[in-house]
């Protein structure tokens, strides 16, 4: 087994857990409801609501996203974040299909869906790419700046270049915290210009999310109001253990539509007065996963959770302050949250020599990643 939860493996990202997420685990596999529907276990369905209502506030996410505001908006739990991409990329789809039919009733499914284009910083998670293979949709890769981060103005020209060449945009992917340096795009100026243009923008805040419970790393959310859809994994930071990946949406119902077979045996008398939740994700049947969520924000609680994070972003800060007193190592990157991104001084090969002998000797696991062609360890 490779011990993700050693305190030696520094791959990936962390996968967090925690004893009461773990009891939580355990009573959602005895309990063994399959949640699909609110009549399967109206507690399974009306724990989730509240969940994410409460960990949406926890993150002060706009009113418009929590189902207590009374508006169209509310979360889910995804398996994965990128399920949450996939769903967020068929509900745009969806709603894109509806408007564009609006304006040429003679155009057929096909045709529109063979002039659909969405875009996604080149720095974005390869899940993005898979999304859009599965969801039959060419993806644009827009460059980004200097800093790893994708910009408005990059976004705007691949989407006039598409407009100039008879495609249609309906999609945006911005990331909060990339998988390569934990960049940031900018939310504030991509979802201007997404917008404008009416694409539908996600937010794929898979591991930085959980940092958002701190007041003092909310500005990398600037810009959330102009987002559709918004995603991040308790599962990575947040002591909540595999699979909890939680979504907002502010209009689900582009969701719901896309998703909704109906069939007899599903039907129950109180639909419509709480979400059925199958008709928010691809798979029908789900576990009661809301109860990791409650276990983990009533035992450690809000301040509990924040200094956890700010823990990790001092060791990084801590780690990243030793490459640079050392004279043979760099930084490849800015220092985030809890991810160092450091290398040798000098050529790729010695990086990749470098990994091998960390790796090859079992005590430490890490990977590398290249942006632009330099080779890192991270």
């Amino acid at each position: 087994v490779t011990h993700w939860h050693s305190p030696k493996f520094h791959a990936y990202f962390p996968t967090a857990n925690s004893y009461p997420a773990i009891v939580a685990d355990m009573l959602s596999g005895a309990i063994a409801c399959i949640g699909f529907t609110w009549i399967a276990s109206p507690a399974c369905t009306e724990l989730e609501v509240a969940m994410l209502d409460w960990l949406g506030k926890m993150l002060d996410l706009p009113a418009e996203f929590l189902a207590c505001s009374g508006g169209k908006g509310g979360g889910v739990i995804q398996g994965t974040a990128s399920e949450s991409t996939l769903v967020a990329l068929l509900g745009a789809k969806a709603k894109k299909l509806q408007e564009v039919k609006a304006e040429h009733p003679e155009w057929d499914d096909h045709t529109i869906i063979g002039k659909l284009v969405g875009y996604c910083s080149a720095q974005a998670h390869s899940s993005v790419e898979r999304a859009g293979l599965l969801g039959g949709i060419k993806l644009r890769s827009v460059p980004a700046d200097e800093n790893n981060r994708l910009r408005g103005d990059a976004l705007e020209q691949a989407i006039k270049q598409d407009l100039a060449n008879g495609l249609i945009p309906f999609y945006a992917v911005v990331t909060l915290g990339t998988t390569n340096s934990c960049a940031f795009d900018c939310l504030d100026e991509c979802g201007v210009v997404a917008n404008k243009h009416k694409v539908w923008v996600h937010v794929d805040a898979a591991y930085a999310g959980s940092a958002f419970i701190c007041p003092e790393y909310r500005h990398h959310m600037k810009g959330i109001e102009l987002a559709d859809s918004f995603n991040f994994n308790p599962h990575k930071w947040m002591l909540v253990n595999f699979d909890c990946s939680a979504m907002w949406l502010k209009d689900p119902s582009w969701v719901v539509n896309a998703f909704n077979v109906d069939p007899l045996y599903l039907k129950h008398d109180m639909q419509g007065s709480a979400p059925d939740y199958r008709h928010w994700q691809i798979p029908l049947g789900r576990r009661f996963r809301a109860l990791k969520l409650w276990f983990v924000l009533r035992l450690y609680g809000v301040e509990n959770l924040q200094a956890h994070i700010r823990r990790h972003c001092n060791f990084a800060k801590q780690f990243g302050d030793l490459c640079v007193k050392d004279k043979r190592f760099e930084l490849a990157a800015e220092v985030n949250m809890g991810l160092v991104c450091f290398r040798l001084k000098g050529s790729n090969e010695r990086n990749e020599a470098l990994l091998k002998r960390i790796n090859g000797r079992g005590n430490i696991h890490m990977v590398p990643a290249k942006i632009r062609d330099v080779y890192f360890l991270r």
